[in-house]
């Protein structure tokens, strides 16, 4: 069994960041950095985030995944936001004002960095 932490061999930073997406359980977040670095990728949060916005799969799980901080990347008055919110309650996550508590796991130095204050 491979561990999640270990990149796919033989296959794209883009293959392996969907792949790293696709694997979180319904009702578990992680962060953009967090998926690049399940997919092989340390430091490319934004190679992330720009897949994500170009991903056309209606299957892919891309409400699972948020900034370092937990927040939710779409503006809060936009239809992204409030689609996110309904999909992430909807698996039982719950949603505070636009932010998601991460794992634990995630409270990395990235996160302490960037978190509002």
């Amino acid at each position: 069994m491979r561990h999640l932490d270990s990149p796919v061999p033989d296959s794209t930073p883009d293959q392996r960041i969907l792949a790293a997406i696709r694997a979180l359980p319904c009702g578990q977040v992680a962060s953009y950095g967090t998926i690049a670095r399940r997919a092989g990728v340390p430091g490319r949060a934004r190679l992330v985030a720009r897949l994500l916005a170009r991903n056309a799969d209606p299957g892919l799980p891309w409400h699972r995944v948020l900034r370092a901080d937990g927040r939710i990347a779409f503006p809060p008055d936009s239809d992204g936001f409030r689609e996110q919110c309904r999909r992430l309650q909807a698996e039982g996550v719950v949603v505070q004002r636009g932010r998601v508590r991460l794992p634990a796991a995630e409270d990395d130095l990235d996160a302490a960095l960037w978190r509002p204050r």
